[in-house]
C-alpha cells in the first residue's frame, strides 16, 4: 500500500471550524479531524471527539507527548519525521499500538516501494539461537521474516525485533514458505509430510501429503505458492515416484489436482528427477518446476511448464548443456534465468523461447559453459521486480536490463531483438566477501541474505 499523501492545497477548506486540541501527557497539540480520521475507524482517535457532551473540552491522554509527536507526524505525512531517530523504533512501535496506528507505520517503514536495489547495503545482523545455520528463509510482503535453523523456526517482524522461536519435529528443514505473518508451510527431504504451522500459537495446523503407489512416505522437495494455490513436489520415501500437488489456500488446502506424476521403472533419469523449485509466473498462468540429476553423463536436468487447470505439460526445457545450479523466473522481465552449474555465469531464455532447447542467452563468458570445474555449484539466483540477484561464493550481483531505443537495439542470430543487461556488485567495500551465500530473500524494503556455518541472517537495505 501506497504511502498516505498529503491534502491538496487547493482543494483544503481553511475557513472550516475543524481544528482540535488534545493535551497529550500536559502538552497541548492542535491538529484536524481530517488528519485524525486518517488514522482509520477502529483506534483511539475514532472516538475521541464524537461525544456531543462537553464540546468545548480538552481531552486528555497519558502517553508520553514527544513520541505522540512523531505519530502525529505520521498521520499528517504518511511518513516519520526526521526526529524519529533519535528514538528506538521499538517505542514507536509501542505508541503506534496504543494508538491503533501500526498499519500506517508498517507502509511508511517497511513498504515494497521503498526497496531501492542499487542503493541496498549491510545494515543489521540478526543473530539466531544454537549451533544451527539458516537452511531456508521464508520473508512477508512487508518485511518481517521466518528463518530455519535445525529443529527450529525464528521470526522476526517487519521492524526485526524478535517475535518467537518454534520447536518442529524436523531434524532440518529444507523448504520454507511464508503463508501470512504467523503462519508457515514447511517441509524436508528427510520427512514425511509437509506441515502448516501455526507460530503464533506454536502448532502443526495441519499436514498434507501425498499417498502414492507404494503406499510409502512422501517427502517434500520443494513448495510455492500463486494467488491461490500452493504448491507441492514430493518424493516417495523409496525414491520410486515423484508428484506435484496443487491444493487450494482458500478451501482448507482441499487437493485440486495433481501434475507431474512420474512412477520410475528402470534406467528412465528423465522421470526420476523431482522438482526441486517451483515458480509460478502470473502473466502466463503456468507453474514451472524445476529439476536436475547427477548421473554418470554428468549433472543433467529439466525445466517444466504446467498447466495447472488442465494439468498439461505446456513446454520442457532439457537440460544437458551446463544444467542450472539454481533458476528463477522474472514475470517483470518476461525471462528465467539460470546459473550454469559448469560456468558459474547467469544465462536467461525469454518466456517466447520456452518452447525450444538450447537457446539460453549468456550474460557472461559464453567459454564456461564447458568448464569441467563447475564454477556454479553453490551459487543461487532470485528475482525481484525487474532486477535479478545473483551469488557467487560470498558476493552479490545485481543484474539489470539496460533498455536500448528501437534505432539502436541490436539484433540477435534468429533475427530478434537483444536484450542487454549489466551486472553490479551489491554492498560497500566491507561488505563485499564472506563466507558462500545459502539463501536469498526479500520482504518489503529489505532483502535477506544466510551464509554458510553463520548463525545469523544479513539484513539489507537502501542507505
Amino acid at each position: 500500500m501506497p504511502p498516505i499523501s498529503l491534502h491538496n492545497p487547493k482543494s483544503y477548506d481553511f475557513n472550516k471550524p475543524n481544528v482540535v486540541t488534545i493535551d497529550v501527557g500536559g502538552q497541548l497539540f492542535q491538529t484536524t479531524i481530517q488528519t485524525l480520521t486518517l488514522a482509520g475507524s477502529n483506534t483511539l482517535f475514532s472516538n475521541l471527539f464524537n461525544s456531543s457532551e462537553q464540546p468545548n473540552r480538552i481531552p486528555f491522554i497519558d502517553r508520553d507527548p514527544e513520541l505522540f509527536s512523531i505519530i502525529l507526524s505520521l498521520l499528517r505525512t504518511g511518513n516519520l519525521p526526521s526526529k524519529a531517530k533519535s528514538f528506538e523504533i521499538q517505542d514507536i512501535v509501542f505508541e503506534a499500538k496504543f494508538y491503533g496506528v501500526e498499519d500506517l507505520l508498517v507502509q511508511s517503514q517497511s513498504n515494497p516501494s521503498q526497496f531501492e536495489p542499487f542503493d541496498l547495503e549491510k545494515s543489521i545482523i540478526l543473530p539466531l539461537s544454537g549451533r544451527d545455520s539458516p537452511s531456508a528463509i521464508a520473508a512477508t510482503p512487508y518485511g518481517s521474516v521466518h528463518v530455519s535453523h535445525g529443529s527450529k523456526i525464528t521470526s522476526f517482524d517487519w521492524s526485526l525485533q524478535r517475535k518467537s522461536t518454534t520447536l518442529t519435529q524436523f531434524t532440518a528443514i529444507d523448504s520454507l514458505l511464508s503463508l501470512s505473518s504467523n503462519v508457515v508451510a514447511a517441509g524436508a527431504t528427510d520427512f514425511c509430510g509437509l506441515q502448516i504451522i501455526d507460530l503464533e500459537m506454536g502448532f502443526v495446523r495441519q499436514t498434507l501429503s501425498w499417498e502414492n503407489v507404494t503406499k510409502s512416505g512422501s517427502t517434500v522437495q520443494a513448495i510455492g505458492t500463486s494467488p491461490d494455490c500452493l504448491f507441492t513436489s514430493f518424493e516417495s520415501s523409496r525414491r520410486n515416484s515423484n508428484s506435484i500437488l496443487v491444493y487450494d489456500l482458500n478451501d482448507s488446502f482441499k487437493v485440486v489436482s495433481e501434475i507431474g506424476h512420474n512412477e520410475i521403472f528402470g534406467a528412465d533419469l528423465d522421470s526420476a528427477i523431482p522438482s526441486t523449485k517451483l515458480n509460478w509466473i502470473p502473466s502466463l498462468s503456468l507453474l514451472m518446476a524445476s529439476g536436475s540429476h547427477s548421473g554418470a553423463s554428468g549433472i543433467t536436468g529439466n525445466i517444466k511448464f504446467w498447466d495447472i487447470r488442465s494439468g498439461s505439460l505446456v513446454s520442457e526445457i532439457k537440460e544437458k548443456t551446463d544444467c542450472f545450479s539454481d533458476i528463477t523466473v522474472s514475470d517483470t522481465l518476461s525471462a528465467v534465468f539460470k546459473i550454469g552449474i559448469n560456468s558459474g555465469e547467469v544465462s536467461y531464455i525469454d518466456f517466447r523461447n520456452i518452447s525450444s532447447d538450447g537457446c539460453w542467452n549468456c550474460l557472461g563468458d559464453t567459454r564456461r559453459v564447458m568448464n569441467v570445474k563447475k564454477e556454479g555449484i553453490g551459487c543461487k539466483i532470485e528475482s525481484h521486480g525487474n532486477q535479478v540477484f545473483s551469488s557467487k561464493e560470498g558476493e552479490l550481483e545485481l543484474w539489470s536490463e539496460v533498455l536500448m531505443g528501437s534505432s539502436s537495439a541490436a539484433t540477435g542470430t534468429k533475427g530478434e531483438e537483444e536484450r542487454i543487461f549489466k551486472k553490479n556488485v551489491l554492498g560497500r567495500s566491507k561488505d563485499i566477501g564472506g563466507n558462500r551465500i545459502t539463501n536469498l530473500g526479500f520482504g518489503g524494503n529489505k532483502m535477506f541474505v544466510t551464509r554458510k556455518d553463520q548463525q545469523c541472517v544479513e539484513v539489507w537495505q537502501s542507505s
